[in-house]
């Protein structure tokens, strides 16, 4: 556990020795158009440098327009997208990477993960599609086209059979993380393997806000529930990436950096588990 995170400048160093910011803006289910566009422009004005998006979002161009009128140099950006479901194997991987650097408008991505292990359709031969996935991902790093590479949704088992062919470990586990489900299986074998875990729905699905223990901890720091689930994930070391189109709570999002949980209250919050929805087994998913 770690409260040595002091302000929105902080990084913690990728395995790779790559740099990433400490906090980020999610982009799922930000519509594509002239509100994704917005909300980067408001989240690169308010301090955000770790943009994360996906080819399954649909607003890749839209977020790629934000970062260039936003004016911020690149060289000072994060910027992260998946492969979808449907782009798995060597050579549709190698598409799908050039597919996003164009919708993005970008010449190099920070971060390029695999979405998903086990897609439905491809669930009898997933780990030798992850592996070609991974290849055609590992050259691309090769060809200065992506900075970091690494997965998302990956539990254990589907870790372990990556790493029988891998040559890059993976930088990053995004996954499913909050006070209701901490997965802890999975982040402890990140650890183990030096992987960082990232939080994707990190205030939860709207289920923790009224949380009992949660508004009491919250009123305790006289912060919104919300700072108290970004600042508990940032505690434990993981990069949140907290999701608003609001400019206002984009910027409330990012006032976590002034107050400390106090180990009691960690424990209060950890203990939480299925106060809200849990994590997708990504075996069972029906896409």
């Amino acid at each position: 556990m770690t409260s040595k995170i002091h302000s929105l400048n902080d990084t913690y160093e990728l395995n790779n020795g790559v740099k990433i910011p400490v906090i980020g803006l999610g982009t799922w289910q930000t519509p594509d158009g002239e509100v994704a566009q917005k909300t980067v422009e408001n989240a690169l004005d308010l301090g955000y440098r770790l943009i994360d998006t996906a080819a399954a979002y649909g607003n890749e161009e839209s977020i790629g327009r934000g970062i260039k009128v936003s004016g911020v140099n690149r060289h000072d950006l994060f910027v992260t997208t998946k492969l979808w479901n449907d782009h798995h194997g060597y050579q549709k991987t190698k598409a799908a990477i050039d597919e996003s650097l164009t919708k993005l408008d970008l010449d190099y991505l920070d971060l390029y993960l695999i979405h998903w292990p086990n897609p439905a359709p491809v669930r009898d031969h997933w780990a030798e599609l992850n592996a070609e996935s991974w290849q055609a991902m590992e050259e691309a790093v090769q060809a200065g086209k992506i900075r970091a590479i690494g997965v998302s949704n990956f539990r254990r088992k589907h870790l372990a059979e990556l790493l029988k062919t891998a040559k890059i470990r993976p930088a990053v586990n995004q996954i499913y993380l909050n006070p209701s489900d901490m997965e802890e299986d999975v982040t402890a074998y990140n650890k183990e393997l030096g992987i960082l875990s990232e939080a994707y729905s990190p205030l939860g699905r709207g289920d923790l806000f009224a949380n009992e223990t949660v508004v009491s901890v919250a009123q305790h720091y006289d912060k919104s529930p919300a700072q108290v689930l970004l600042r508990w994930s940032l505690q434990h070391g993981f990069v949140p990436l907290p999701k608003s189109v609001h400019r206002e709570r984009l910027e409330s999002n990012l006032q976590v950096f002034d107050f400390t949980i106090t180990e009691e209250d960690m424990a209060k919050l950890d203990g939480l588990h299925g106060a809200g929805k849990l994590a997708n087994d990504p075996d069972q998913t029906d896409f």
